[in-house]
């Protein structure tokens, strides 16, 4: 248990995974969630989950690959974690759309981070701070330097990335 929470959805509605926020509304009111609401067309689900939110998570996994036949994490955060995160942002923010936050399914190993860690991402900043990966990209994600994506996979652990703007929206609407 643990009240209302974001469950956020890894690369929806971009590459052929097309999901309506409509269907994935009534997907998490069939799993037994409550106060259901999405925040724009990427897979942000704000819910009160029945039970565990893990147990959500992997059952809303599951609904989804069933209903429209791909595969996409869902990670969870609760509005404090989502606060926490906006928060701890470790660098300067020049514009906010260019800044992310990458919320990590699981805690990396120590391994998989000092491997991270030896490429050299170069305009791009990124920083782990617990399950959240920071991102400061120097022209925007869609014009970021490949290598960063080369650093991150070496994490071994799914994520889904959010910007700034999109963060703090998430933290207001599950504080209203």
């Amino acid at each position: 248990m643990g009240g209302r929470r974001a469950v956020l959805l890894r690369a929806v509605n971009v590459g052929g995974a097309q999901l309506p926020m409509a269907e994935l509304r009534q997907i998490a009111t069939d799993l037994g969630a409550t106060e259901v609401a999405t925040h724009i067309a990427s897979g942000n689900l704000l819910c009160t989950p029945p039970g565990a939110a893990a147990d959500f998570d992997r059952a809303l996994e599951r609904a989804v690959e069933e209903r429209f036949g791909f595969f996409r994490e869902a990670i969870s955060r609760t509005g404090h974690e989502l606060r926490a995160a906006l928060e701890a942002f470790p660098f300067e923010v020049h514009e906010r759309r260019f800044c992310y936050v990458v919320f990590l399914l699981h805690q990396p190993d120590p391994d998989a981070v000092a491997a991270a860690a030896e490429i050299d991402t170069g305009a791009e900043q990124w920083r782990l701070i617990g399950r959240d990966v920071h991102v400061r990209y120097a022209d925007g994600a869609g014009r970021a330097d490949p290598r960063l994506d080369r650093a991150l996979r070496r994490l071994r652990t799914p994520g889904t990335a959010r910007n700034l703007n999109t963060v703090a929206r998430l933290v207001e609407l599950l504080d209203a």
